[in-house]
């Protein structure tokens, strides 16, 4: 039985959420987290004290809690992607230490009317388009599809994306370094195909990445990549100096990639 200080200055569920966060740091609930009515016997407290504690756990990301089941410790995430950098996926899944390697699903020059249209070309000008499936680990983590003028990318028909990065093959292959981009990030429910392609839980959602990438002011990538929810997390730093933006939705959200 654990109890709390009654009649003190702090509400009961402010105690109640500290201490179930003491005990998830020593892994006292590693196998298991107890439910709603246990909890209420265990600290001798109404259930709607039970129900702010939980909801603090779950707006903090240390539990999930559903209608209908039992809470569970939320599972950390294996990759973090820094906000506001230049980075690439291959990096984020080579700093985590996991392995990393795509399987290649297209590799060719099409025509796609909208997506020139987004990258101000004609709708006629051929673009290459590959589309991989990424793993970190044994498991898939994202699906990416990326779109670039045929004209400027053709190079890259050569290459073996199997363990590379777009960037430096682009890089190394024509020359064109990346330097500014514009990137819609939204959490969706994949379609069935996508999530079984994914190998995504069925209670699990991802993060749906659009990005335009420029080269000296150039339009040269479009990318729409759909990220495994539960295995990946993005990150930012803030400072008293420097503030804390994020932009707000229907807004791009300048990075490079």
């Amino acid at each position: 039985m654990h109890k709390l200080e009654r009649g003190g200055g702090e509400p009961l569920w402010k105690q109640l959420q500290a201490d179930l966060v003491r005990r998830l740091r020593s892994g006292e609930f590693d196998n298991a987290f107890p439910g709603e009515l246990a909890l209420v016997d265990e600290y001798e407290v109404s259930r709607h004290t039970v129900r702010q504690a939980l909801g603090q756990l779950r707006t903090d990301g240390l539990i999930v809690a559903e209608r209908g089941r039992q809470p569970r410790v939320a599972t950390a995430p294996e990759i973090r992607q820094p906000m506001g950098a230049l980075y690439s996926l291959f990096s984020s899944v080579e700093a985590a230490g996991l392995p990393q390697r795509s399987v290649v699903r297209a590799l060719d020059v099409r025509a796609d009317g909208v997506v020139a249209a987004r990258l101000d070309l004609e709708e006629s000008i051929p673009l290459l388009y590959l589309e991989r499936l990424r793993y970190a680990g044994d498991e898939p983590l994202a699906l990416d599809r990326v779109w670039l003028p045929a004209t400027l990318a053709e190079p890259l028909l050569d290459a073996d994306f199997t363990h590379t990065s777009l960037y430096n093959e682009l890089a190394n292959r024509t020359g064109i370094v990346l330097d500014h981009g514009s990137e819609d990030i939204r959490a969706i429910n994949p379609s069935a195909a996508e999530r079984k392609v994914l190998r995504c839980p069925d209670d699990a959602a991802v993060f749906s990445i659009v990005r335009q990438g420029s080269a000296q002011n150039r339009s040269v990538e479009w990318r729409h990549t759909l990220v495994r929810g539960d295995r990946f997390a993005l990150s930012a730093s803030f400072s008293a100096h420097a503030g804390y933006r994020l932009a707000p939705s229907g807004t791009a959200l300048t990075q490079a990639w």
